[in-house]
């Protein structure tokens, strides 16, 4: 799987010279967690940056700054972490742990972007394999159990934890 296969295609942008309080409003109406920072340059809209919600609230409210006298390019990551569409799951992961952060910029072998990736859409992604797998162990063991039928139990002895800090038993 790839990240292109998963990335929110929904993009959210806003002026490089537009007020941080026009970036909140802009979160608020799409409810989305962040705004791709562009620029138009040469008849055409080049990303320049990413502003998040996260920014909004550890840098202006966190600080009582004045978001509607602040442009987002004192505050958006810029130039912001992007990704191939091509890429896979795994080095999105590694691409937000090596910088610190939960989106990235996803864009196709031409640089133009076609998505963000989240977090939250990686968890689900990486997490369904796992799942998947603990369901053939369970299913295996059942049907394990259908085959062969269950053992006989003999009453197994109560076995005794020792408190913590104890050296023996």
């Amino acid at each position: 799987m790839n990240v292109g296969s998963i990335c929110s295609r929904h993009i959210v942008s806003l002026d490089v010279t537009a007020t941080l309080q026009a970036a909140a409003q802009r979160m608020r109406e799409f409810h989305v967690g962040a705004v791709v920072v562009t620029r138009s340059q040469d008849a055409m809209v080049h990303v320049v940056g990413l502003l998040t919600d996260r920014d909004l609230a550890i840098e202006v409210l966190a600080r009582g700054g004045d978001a509607s006298q602040v442009p987002v390019s004192r505050l958006a990551q810029m130039p912001p972490v992007a990704i191939l569409d091509s890429a896979d799951l795994l080095e999105a992961v590694k691409a937000m742990a090596q910088h610190g952060v939960r989106r990235l910029i996803v864009h196709d072998a031409q640089g133009h972007m076609v998505g963000i990736v989240t977090l939250d859409d990686l968890l689900p992604a990486v997490t369904e394999p796992l799942i998947g797998m603990v369901e053939v162990l369970r299913r295996g063991r059942d049907r394990e159990i259908a085959q062969r039928g269950a053992l006989a139990s003999d009453v197994q002895p109560l076995l005794r934890v020792p408190p913590m800090g104890t050296a023996g038993w």
